[in-house]
């Protein structure tokens, strides 16, 4: 099924819940910008003050963090982005110079402050700006998100379905059993075409390379022009980097769902004070 996965249905009354929920499941997986709007309004409203974004400044970026801030203004009035949700790059050390700039363009644009987690070479004992995929794409830039995520309650992520075959059942919401993380795919039925003309309806900042063929977007060593995935680590049979494996978590069940922990208490800590 389409969408944030169907509750298990109860007796009496849960057969009727149920449906109900599928039925807004399949309305969320068609209406795509309501789709991103509610997805992130319920990640602010359980996670927020420990919610982590990834941003990697590709396209799917400039639009949630566009959202995320409009979300989080109407939702919250008063408080910072930041203080609601943290903004996480992962920066491997040999990123295109034009991620560099659109770095800066996102923070100018956004109003926002962009946190770092190293995952260079060096981070994890080797020698050099690069060390191949087989290190800065499993071991440095996985032991970066988990730092990131630490005492995060939610991430958020541009994970869409039409990006390869290895994320065609993504789903809007999530459990990361690995990480015992909800994990918050607000794009996940967009379609290239969706990206681009929110895009430009909302003359968004976007990464150049895209102009130039780049589909997809990761380190300068390896990516070559591309569509879907099939320029990230040209030449290999890879496919991932590791930040998303296993490639699915589990649907968010009722009870998981009603669970959620709300964010922290003020004064607390939590992702977005760190």
């Amino acid at each position: 099924m389409r969408g944030i996965a169907k509750p298990s249905a109860e007796s009496g009354g849960g057969a009727a819940r149920s449906a109900a929920a599928a039925a807004h499941a399949d309305t969320l997986a068609h209406d795509h910008a309501r789709s991103l709007r509610e997805t992130l309004a319920e990640a602010l409203e359980h996670h927020r003050g420990a919610l982590v974004m990834l941003c990697s400044f590709q396209k799917e970026e400039s639009v949630l963090l566009d959202e995320l801030i409009r979300v989080g203004g109407e939702r919250f009035p008063g408080q910072p982005i930041e203080a609601l949700c943290r903004i996480v790059t992962i920066d491997t050390g040999v990123l295109f110079e034009e991620t560099l700039s659109t770095w800066r363009r996102f923070e100018e644009h956004f109003r926002v402050r962009i946190d770092v987690e190293d995952a260079s070479a060096p981070s994890i004992g080797l020698e050099g700006a690069w060390s191949g995929p087989e290190n800065c794409c499993s071991v440095a830039k996985v032991a970066a998100l988990d730092r990131a995520l630490a005492g995060a309650q939610g991430w958020i992520t541009g994970l869409r379905r039409e990006q390869s075959p290895t994320r065609a059942d993504v789903i809007p919401i999530e459990r990361d059993s690995a990480r015992q993380i909800f994990k918050y795919n607000p794009l996940a039925h967009w379609s290239e075409r969706d990206v681009w003309r929110r895009i430009h309806e909302h003359r968004l900042p976007y990464h150049p390379l895209h102009d130039r063929g780049y589909a997809s977007i990761g380190c300068a060593p390896c990516t070559r022009p591309g569509s879907g995935r099939e320029g990230r680590w040209a030449g290999l049979e890879k496919t991932e980097c590791g930040l998303h494996l296993p490639a699915r978590g589990a649907p968010a069940g009722e009870e998981q769902l009603r669970a959620r922990t709300r964010r922290p208490a003020e004064g607390s800590g939590g992702a977005a004070e760190r």
